[in-house]
């Protein structure tokens, strides 16, 4: 057991750490085997959505997960599972946020122009010195 302070908190972060990344370990190994046991479509993406997690957390290697999905993408063929729910899922959600995003680009062309104003106003005084 650690007697410095800062030994015992990291000891402690360790463990909390160490159980977070547990979680996401067990969450892509169980739809990896969800996948083999019954190939779909839908365990497929669940299975390479779950690895990509682990890569955004940092359990995984990118490699590693790239490797992962392609061999679940070969098992997956062999099956004759198709898997297009992606490019749909992608096209319906493109569409709104275009829509989103033309207000907030009006409402950002007048912030800088207000932002110019100050800057100049602020600038004036200090060429005077």
């Amino acid at each position: 057991m650690p007697i410095i302070k800062s030994a015992i908190k990291r000891a402690k972060q360790t463990i909390k750490r160490r159980e977070r990344n547990l979680v996401t370990k067990r969450n892509f190994r169980d739809a990896v085997k969800a996948f083999h046991a019954a190939p779909s479509a839908v365990t497929l993406a669940a299975a390479q959505s779950a690895l990509d997690t682990a890569v955004k957390k940092n359990v995984l290697e990118k490699n590693t997960a790239s490797r992962r999905k392609a061999q679940l993408s070969k098992t997956a063929k062999e099956a004759g599972v198709t898997f297009t729910g992606a490019k749909k899922a992608t096209t319906a959600k493109a569409a709104p946020k275009a829509a989103a995003a033309k207000p907030a680009a009006k409402a950002t062309a007048t912030k800088p122009a207000a932002k110019a104003a100050t800057k100049t106003a602020a600038k004036k005084p200090a060429a005077k010195k």
